[in-house]
């Protein structure tokens, strides 16, 4: 049986490998373009030429534009130099369509100086919505005075409770451009299919030659930007940046922004998909790829700790050395864990695995009371085991531990939850009640371990818990710290993470402190005995340690 799980955690190990030097090789395609080599179906750069260009921005209702009727000339940057980096805010009056919860677009064009863009055939353009429509975020409240935190001229255009849960047009203030500067000749039978479609060819005397690729970066649009368009608003902001951009860089923008385009046609909210972008949008390219090993290597151990976690709860059948308020404490945690982060609206990328890890801890709530299920008739009973002598030790040890904690405890979580109700605007009493159990659970829900840490040292064992699954989480842990200032998430959580890092710490210490009664208790309760761990002072070594578990 040992030799199968171990194949299998070999055939993962080995499927994850080739997942990541696949990764790996197909990121090299993107960065890697080959140029053309001989004279025939090559395509040289237009920009090689070096024209006179002018950068114009009009912004307009329609989604097409045909002819320059209904456009504003926002800005106009005469004698423009693609080489040089430029960032230039501009006040963009707002049509009353617009304000009316309508769409505004921006439509860029690049053409020769001294010539109207629709005059130019030379001329290259894109178009950018600066308007996008999200629900916007619920007032807050002093839940005793009724007091509101919102400006005066909001309160004046209050709407019916029926419109809140309604999409509403937001004003996107920041226009990120891009031109590709690279003098790069590309080979015409191979050309790349990302970046083709932003080509524009030209037919000068026997040679082709493209035009200059502007590129609007979409990524750079951050929810927490967003302004709420008023019916009163008549001007709004808007700060355009210019940077040039290599090919490299180019193509890996193009395939990004088609990625978080997919999540978005898969379900995800423009606020889930924000999420990835501050990844992308924040870190430097270096620091992206630490990220994508990190991210990889994390979804490895998370699959090996749920793994072994889940094997060693299916198998046992005593709940000697556990203690089963530290698994009530850790189901209750983690569903209301669960609760605060999806009345936050925060990212799928934290709430998928915080909901899958309460389904987790729910069903060994199941496991350490002995729960079944018996129908009586359409009406279900909750049946629950006996205790052997032994397991009503434990529960002493663990009672004992609990009684001097709840002294400390719950007068703590009771004031924080009082200060908050007078100190901090909610926009309900569920969210007041969420934020407060939440608040609990991070600021002393370290506390709840210590009746585990009190059974360890009544018993003089740790030979019961499940520390493979402890080990895998242990280096996830640590990858959670560098999460933790990736991916946006309330302060709370961020700090919890980081609180982790003592708990797996100070389990660590005991188990290299505590004499190992390796032949003690098994995992499933029995009688077991390990030539490989033999009792000894507390310079035990640590991997000999873990090799009990």
């Amino acid at each position: 049986m040992w030799s199968g799980r171990s194949s299998f955690t070999s055939l993962v190990v080995g499927v994850f490998v080739v997942y990541v030097v696949h990764t790996c090789w197909v990121m090299y395609g993107i960065v890697y373009t080959r140029p053309c080599t001989g004279d025939a179906n090559c395509i040289q750069p237009y920009l090689a030429l070096r024209p006179k260009l002018q950068l114009s921005v009009y912004t307009t209702t329609r989604s097409s534009l045909g002819a320059e009727n209904n456009v504003d000339l926002v800005l106009n940057v005469e004698d423009f130099d693609v080489e040089s980096k430029f960032e230039r805010t501009v006040n963009v009056s707002v049509p009353r369509k617009t304000r009316n919860n309508g769409t505004l677009y921006a439509y860029i064009f690049l053409h020769h100086t001294g010539m109207l863009p629709w005059h130019d055939g030379k001329q290259v353009h894109l178009v950018s919505p600066l308007t996008t429509y999200m629900i916007p975020k619920p007032e807050e409240i002093n839940l005793l005075m009724g007091e509101t935190a919102v400006q005066p001229q909001i309160e004046a255009e209050k709407k019916p409770s029926s419109a809140l849960d309604e999409p509403v047009s937001h004003w996107r203030p920041r226009l990120t451009l891009n031109v590709m500067v690279d003098d790069f000749v590309f080979d015409g039978s191979s050309l790349p299919a990302d970046v083709h479609r932003y080509m524009k060819m030209i037919q000068l005397g026997k040679t082709v030659h493209y035009l200059p690729i502007l590129f609007i970066d979409q990524l750079s649009n951050r929810v927490k930007d967003l302004m709420v368009i008023n019916r009163s608003t008549t001007e709004l902001p808007l700060t355009v940046c210019y940077d040039k951009i290599s090919l490299g860089r180019l193509r890996f923008w193009i395939h990004m922004q088609d990625a978080v385009y997919s999540l978005q046609q898969f379900g995800f909210s423009e606020k889930d998909a924000d999420e990835v972008k501050g990844i992308f949008v924040d870190t430097n390219l270096y620091f992206l790829a630490l990220t994508f090993f990190v991210a990889a290597f994390h979804l490895l151990f998370d699959f090996l700790a749920f793994k072994n976690d889940i094997s060693f709860w299916k198998k046992k059948k005593s709940m000697i050395g556990m203690s089963t308020k530290a698994v009530l404490w850790r189901c209750f945690s983690t569903v209301v864990i669960f609760l605060f982060l999806l009345d936050e609206q925060t990212s799928l990328l934290v709430l998928v695995p915080a909901g899958v890890g309460a389904a987790i801890e729910l069903w060994k709530v199941k496991k350490a009371l002995k729960m079944t299920v018996a129908w009586q008739g359409l009406r279900p009973v909750l049946q629950f085991g006996t205790y052997s002598e032994s397991e009503r030790k434990t529960e002493e040890y663990d009672t004992q531990a609990m009684k001097y904690l709840s002294y400390l405890l719950y007068p703590l979580c009771v004031g924080g939850a009082v200060y908050s109700l007078l100190n901090i605007r909610y926009k309900s009493w569920y969210s007041w009640l969420i934020n407060s159990f939440v608040n609990g659970v991070y600021a002393f829900g370290f506390l709840f371990m210590l009746p585990q840490l009190f059974v360890n040292y009544k018993m003089k064992s740790v030979a019961h818990l499940p520390w493979k699954a402890f080990t895998y989480k242990a280096f996830n842990t640590f990858i959670d710290d560098v999460f933790a200032f990736i991916i946006t998430m309330p302060t709370s959580h961020r700090l919890a993470c980081f609180r982790d890092d003592v708990v797996f710490l100070v389990y660590l210490y005991q188990r290299w402190h505590i004499l190992p009664h390796c032949g003690s208790v098994s995992g499933g309760g029995h009688s077991t005995a390990s030539s490989g761990c033999r009792p000894g002072p507390q310079g035990l070594c640590v991997l000999q340690a873990l090799s009990c578990g």
